[in-house]
């Protein structure tokens, strides 16, 4: 144990994690929205389909956890299916608190001591249920900005998943109003890692004073740099968590910019109507401060 878990109430707080950017990022959010550190711990659970079943049957053998550090923790923490059960099973071997990120549909609910939830995914009203309008979402104000302006013109675009389609003619439309409306202003886009080739080359026929191709340069994350330079913010609505990171973080104009959906009433369009009814920068401390770790 090192020297700063030994300090009189000191304790840290476990993170697990299934290794995927969206849900280990909503964890650490929340830890550094509660001001509390924390260790991680990947882990694999080949026999997913296998937890439910334990779950319910209310199995937590040893054997199943993963190896973590030798240390006290005040708390498990987690976020994706594959985590839950772990989260829970861990949480009872170390007899500290379960705190679940996201709904952990198909488990039990009640056995968690807290559940962070977002709205579009209807949680039922269970003392132990926070329900959030957005993802959870941190950035550190302490992010050195790379773009010289306070009043520039962001555009983030996502791409093609299970629920919309992204059309070229839609993207160039909403490309144009913008370069209309704001002529004189910076502009700067960046698309990510489901963006369709024929919108990266739309995009690329733009004269942008700053843009982040993903297929071109996959490490650079530059959402910090746009919550610092824009006062208005164009996010394509399947972008789920730039739309919460973006709320979450910055007081800029947010513009959904719709896209052809091949299902209706999704949890996509649920997120989108949420930010979009919100006004300003959303505050996640009247929520999270019902959560006593």
């Amino acid at each position: 144990m090192d020297a700063q878990s030994l300090e009189i109430g000191y304790l840290k707080t476990l993170i697990l994690s299934d290794q995927k950017a969206g849900h280990l990022n909503q964890s650490i959010a929340f830890c550094k929205l509660k001001g509390l550190d924390y260790d991680i711990v990947d882990i694999k659970n080949n026999y997913k389909f296998l937890t439910y079943i334990f779950d319910f049957l209310r199995f937590y053998p040893s054997f199943l956890l993963p190896k973590i550090p030798k240390k006290r923790y005040k708390a498990v923490v987690s976020a994706g299916s594959a985590t839950y059960y772990l989260n829970k099973a861990l949480s009872k071997k170390l007899k500290v608190k379960s705190v679940a990120i996201m709904l952990p549909k198909g488990f039990r609910y009640k056995d968690f001591d807290y559940i962070v939830a977002q709205s579009h995914d209807n949680p039922p009203n269970l003392n132990n249920i926070i329900t959030i309008p957005v993802n959870l979402s941190y950035i550190d104000d302490k992010t050195d900005n790379k773009i010289d302006t306070k009043d520039g013109i962001g555009i983030v675009i996502g791409g093609d998943n299970k629920i919309f389609s992204m059309q070229k003619d839609d993207i160039k439309r909403v490309l144009d109003e913008i370069f209309t409306k704001f002529p004189h202003k910076k502009k700067f886009v960046t698309t990510s890692r489901r963006t369709p080739k024929e919108i990266e080359e739309l995009i690329e026929s733009y004269d942008f004073d700053y843009k982040i191709i993903y297929s071109k340069t996959p490490d650079i994350n530059p959402i910090p740099y746009f919550l610092k330079s824009c006062r208005d913010i164009y996010v394509t609505m399947d972008s789920t968590s730039m739309l919460s990171e973006i709320k979450a973080n910055s007081s800029a104009n947010l513009h959904i910019i719709e896209l052809e959906s091949k299902i209706k009433d999704t949890k996509y369009h649920k997120l989108a109507k949420n930010v979009e009814q919100l006004k300003g920068k959303f505050d996640y401390k009247p929520y999270l401060e019902r959560i006593n770790l």
